[in-house]
C-alpha cells in the first residue's frame, strides 16, 4: 500500500469522527501540553486508534489528536509527538502532518522545547525559528517520491512562512513577550549534548537545539503547507559553565514558559 493511500484511510477515518475542515494544525512539544485547557474540544482520537499513525512512547507525551475551537477557528492539536530516539523513521514521524494536511489545515504551528546555545537567550524564554540545521541523518523525503504530495526537490530557502512569522513578531510585542528569533538545530538525542558539540553547534550558528521539528517542516514545504515554529528554551548550554541537568528539570522550565507560547499561538490561531 503507497504513502498515499495510507494517509487517506487515515483521514477517512479521522472525519468519520467528525474531524472535518480545520484551518490549522498544531504540534505541542515536550511538557507544552497546557494548550488544550484553552479548547473547546469537540473529538478526541488516541493515536493507537489511527490507521498507520505511530504511537508516542514518551511517558510525558499524551498520544493523541485533538479537534476543537480556538481563538473562535477549528484546529487539530497533536498532544505528544514522535522523535528519532523512539526507533521511529523519518517519513513516520512525517505521517501526522500529512494527515493534517490531508484533512484541510491551512496552516500549522510547531512548538518544542529547546537548549539555549546563544548565551544571550535565557532559559525561560521563548525564541522564533526563522531556519534550521538539519543534524539528523537523514530526510522524511528519502525514497520514491509522490507527485501528489509535492515534487522531488522542494525549496527550503524559506522553510518558516515570513507571513506567519511577521504576524509573530507582531502579537509577541502587543502581549510584552519576549520572542527571540535564531537558527534552531535538530540532533537525533535522546541524550543531551556534550560541551564539545555544544561549542560545535555554535560555531556552525546555531542559536538552539533540540531533538525534533525539523522533520516535520521539511514535509510541510513540501505539501507547500505554511509552518511556523516556536522553541521554548529550557536550559542555558555554556560550554564553559555546563551544569548536569535532568529531564524533570527541563519540564519545570517549559511549564513556567507555557503560558506566553499559548498567548502567541492562540493570538495567531484568531487571527489567520
Amino acid at each position: 500500500m503507497t504513502v498515499l493511500k495510507n494517509i487517506q484511510q487515515a483521514r477517512d477515518f479521522l472525519m468519520e469522527r467528525g474531524m472535518v475542515a480545520p484551518v490549522t494544525g498544531i504540534i505541542l512539544g515536550t511538557g507544552l501540553g497546557k494548550l488544550v485547557e484553552h479548547i473547546d474540544i469537540h473529538q478526541v482520537v488516541e493515536y493507537h486508534e489511527i490507521p498507520h499513525f505511530p504511537v508516542s512512547t514518551v511517558e510525558f507525551h499524551k498520544g493523541r489528536l485533538l479537534y476543537g475551537k480556538l481563538g473562535g477557528k477549528m484546529v487539530l492539536i497533536m498532544q505528544g509527538r514522535f522523535h528519532v530516539y523512539e526507533g521511529y523513521d523519518l517519513q513516520q514521524i512525517t505521517f501526522p502532518v500529512r494527515v493534517m494536511k490531508y484533512l484541510g489545515i491551512r496552516h500549522l504551528l510547531i512548538s518544542n522545547a529547546g537548549g539555549a546555545i546563544n548565551l544571550d537567550f535565557k532559559k525561560g524564554s521563548l525564541m522564533l525559528i526563522n531556519d534550521h540545521i538539519n543534524l539528523l541523518g537523514g530526510s522524511p523525503l528519502t525514497g520514491k517520491n509522490e507527485n501528489k504530495l509535492g515534487p522531488r526537490f522542494p525549496d527550503m530557502s524559506r522553510p518558516y512562512s515570513a507571513f506567519l512569522n511577521e504576524m509573530m513578531e507582531r502579537i509577541a510585542q502587543q502581549n510584552g513577550i519576549t520572542l527571540h528569533q535564531g537558527i534552531y538545530a535538530a540532533l537525533p538525542g535522546p541524550q543531551l549534548e556534550t560541551r564539545a558539540e555544544y561549542r560545535f553547534l555554535r560555531t556552525i550558528g546555531a542559536d538552539v537545539v533540540g531533538m525534533s521539528t525539523v522533520p516535520e517542516v521539511i514535509a510541510a514545504n513540501h505539501m507547500r503547507l505554511p509552518c511556523a515554529a516556536v522553541s521554548v528554551l529550557t536550559d542555558e548550554c555554556d560550554p564553559d559553565h555546563l551544569e548536569p541537568i535532568d529531564i524533570r528539570d527541563i519540564l519545570d522550565t517549559a511549564a513556567m514558559a507555557e503560558e506566553d507560547l499559548i498567548r502567541l499561538f492562540s493570538g495567531v490561531v484568531a487571527e489567520i
